[in-house]
């Protein structure tokens, strides 16, 4: 089967089902995984459809999340930038606390302030920081199987144990009018509160997630400041009208 004629395929089983697996397309195309996955990024590159974890949806579907997998692979560069930018604005002896997602993730290596204490509701962020040795607490809770997040009611009782100088969180949706959003309402409630108990907040998002609007709003655009590789032209007046902007 021809490239064009597989996407033909993949886009009408998702016009039929909005959501289908990556195994189910290996059979209905008699295509390999590899094959079948270039596909799924070729599609999304031209904004066709969405990859989440196992497979791909509709674009639009506002309570569609990527898994960690599909996350770490895209806008890697980027990434580094904005998370080289986030670990500067620590100060030695800081008590902070690092949202789950790979951005947040990306800026541990990048911590040079000493003596600092990290609150976290990421396994993998508990893992990279023991082995820096920073001094760290991974909140109790529910365990997002494809996110590796913890999330949950115990989860935000264990958060109200704590107070920080500043948080870092990551937003799958950046717009003027409805601010800082995620899929996840579980998700979103952590992220909320982390942003109550921190004395300074700043949300890190790469250029992809501007005008995009998914299910759970966090707080609006002014609460925090927005750390980003660099603002697209449209976006930096309406954006750069509410909120403190530091870009690279």
């Amino acid at each position: 089967m021809l490239t064009e004629e597989r996407y033909g395929v993949i886009l009408q089983r998702l016009q039929e089902r909005g959501v289908v697996r990556l195994q189910e397309l290996t059979e209905l195309l008699g295509a390999s995984e590899s094959t079948v996955r270039r596909d799924l990024v070729d599609l999304e590159e031209r904004k066709l459809l969405k990859r989440i974890h196992g497979g791909a949806a509709l674009p639009g579907q506002k309570n569609l999340e990527p898994g960690m997998e599909e996350k770490t692979l895209k806008n890697v560069q980027e990434k580094q930038v904005i998370a080289r930018l986030a670990a500067k604005q620590l100060n030695d002896g800081e008590c902070i606390y690092l949202d789950a997602g790979t951005t947040t993730l990306t800026m541990i290596p990048y911590i040079e302030a000493r003596d600092i204490t990290v609150v976290t509701n990421g396994l993998s962020h508990v893992e990279a920081l023991v082995a820096k040795n920073i001094r760290s607490y991974l909140l109790g809770g529910m365990m997002k199987m494809h996110t590796k997040a913890v999330i949950g009611s115990i989860a935000l009782q264990n958060m109200d144990n704590f107070r920080f100088d500043k948080c870092f969180l990551g937003a799958n949706g950046v717009d003027p009018k409805m601010g800082y959003t995620t899929p996840d309402p579980e998700e979103a409630l952590i992220k909320r509160r982390a942003h109550e108990l921190s004395g300074s907040s700043y949300v890190l998002a790469d250029s992809s997630k501007f005008g995009e609007i998914t299910f759970a709003k966090l707080f609006d655009l002014e609460e925090a400041v927005l750390i980003t590789e660099a603002v697209p032209q449209p976006w930096k007046d309406p954006i750069g009208r509410k909120t403190k902007i530091i870009e690279g």
